[in-house]
């Protein structure tokens, strides 16, 4: 099962995560009249699409017909960062939209299946075109897949025109951690500064990963290559990695292996994806 244009063609804008936590917080059957579009002070489709990616990047769930309440990781991020004042909640979005195969398809291909990391948009129209078929998917809208690369590629990245406003709210606050760069009509897959992408995001992304192999080792290879790790989420190489893993481990929430070519990460304690949350806010 794949899912194209659930956004109704917006990228999330500046505020929305926030605002749709709080009122899906107030009131869990928010969305059941006019799509909660009075509540939220946007039009109706901006409604849906706020909707669909609190759901998409795993902050709420749905508990009914009209109903949606906050997931856990919802909950803590509400409780520690409501206006999304620190960065790190939109690289635990980013992590969870990334994974979500059946629900941000085009998003889960990019950065995981499509071993590009130059291409422009026809290309990667191309490119998620032909991962769709692999997935033995023949029949889908060409419409809708080209929505899905248009938002893509603005939510990650932005435009610096010569009337360039950093508080214009229309720009997608994902262009802050730096996953995809545009350079003319090309776009590039870029790993985020060292100063921008936080350790416990890649912890994250790391434990995330394992809960997905149901594994609590891993080869530094496999941490680095393999579609949903934390190195293909992220855009990370093996000597970036390698720092952040270091890092890790100093801080005891990991334990490398280096010796005899084993390079092997290992877990220390079966630290939960929320107990890493809490952790970062403590």
């Amino acid at each position: 099962m794949i899912k194209l244009k659930g956004h109704e063609t917006f990228a999330i804008r500046e505020g929305w995560l926030s605002k749709g936590l709080i009122e899906v917080d107030k009131n869990e059957k928010v969305f059941s009249k006019n799509f909660g579009a009075d509540t939220l002070g946007v039009g109706s489709n901006m409604a849906k699409a706020i909707r669909y990616w609190l759901k998409a990047g795993d902050f709420t769930k749905e508990t009914g017909k009209s109903q949606v309440s906050l997931t856990e990781i919802g909950k803590i991020i509400l409780k520690n960062d409501r206006y999304f004042e620190d960065i790190f909640p939109l690289e635990i979005f980013h992590v969870n939209l990334v994974h979500n195969r059946e629900n941000a398809t085009s998003w889960y291909l990019t950065f995981n299946k499509i071993n590009a990391e130059e291409f422009d948009k026809d290309e990667l129209f191309v490119l998620l075109e032909n991962e769709i078929h692999k997935m033995g998917v023949e029949d889908f809208s060409v419409r809708s897949l080209q929505d899905d690369v248009n938002v893509l590629l603005n939510m990650y990245t932005r435009e610096k025109t010569q009337d360039y406003d950093p508080e214009e709210k229309r720009i997608s606050p994902f262009s802050k951690i730096g996953l995809i760069k545009k350079n003319g009509k090309k776009y590039i897959k870029t790993a985020p500064d060292y100063t921008v992408l936080s350790p416990m995001a890649v912890l994250y992304a790391l434990k995330k990963y394992m809960d997905y192999k149901n594994t609590l080792s891993l080869r530094i290879d496999e941490a680095v290559n393999e579609p949903l790790s934390p190195g293909k989420v992220f855009n990370l190489k093996r000597i970036k990695m390698n720092e952040y893993l270091d890092k890790l481990e100093e801080e005891g929430y990991i334990t490398l292996n280096r010796t005899a070519g084993l390079d092997m990460i290992y877990m220390e304690n079966n630290i939960t994806l929320e107990q890493i949350m809490e952790k970062y806010y403590a």
